[in-house]
């Protein structure tokens, strides 16, 4: 499967942000998504998880409240609606393909697919 991410960009703090992944290739909804992100000078880190009916999610801690994954199959795509946005969310933000499996998987090595990354960058 090949995954294509847009919608970043540059956002002021308290802003929002949209971002897709759309997938082509495979069957879509044979894949649990995932979201993660990679912040200068860090490792890449887990955002968050959709299974692959979009029936069950998973949030790393400091996004849960602010951040909204949601997935339509119909379209071959991923979403992930930023809110509340603050300056530690600055990072390239990549998404993720798994075949899907029984558990929602946090582990970047677990996924085999990936996305070339789009930018998000939060200013003061």
């Amino acid at each position: 499967v090949q995954l294509v991410e847009s919608g970043g960009g540059l956002v002021q703090a308290g802003g929002s942000l949209r971002l897709s992944c759309v997938a082509s290739g495979r069957t879509f909804s044979s894949y649990d998504m995932a979201w993660f992100r990679r912040a200068p000078g860090k490792e890449r880190e887990f955002v968050a998880v959709i299974n692959w009916s979009g029936g069950s999610t998973r949030y790393e801690d400091s996004v849960k409240g602010r951040f909204t994954i949601s997935r339509d199959n119909a379209k071959n795509t991923m979403y992930l609606q930023m809110n509340s946005l603050k300056l530690e969310d600055t990072a390239v933000y990549y998404c993720g393909a798994r075949i899907a499996s029984i558990g929602l998987v946090m582990d970047n090595k677990m996924y085999a697919h990936w996305g070339q990354g789009t930018q998000v960058t939060v200013s003061s």
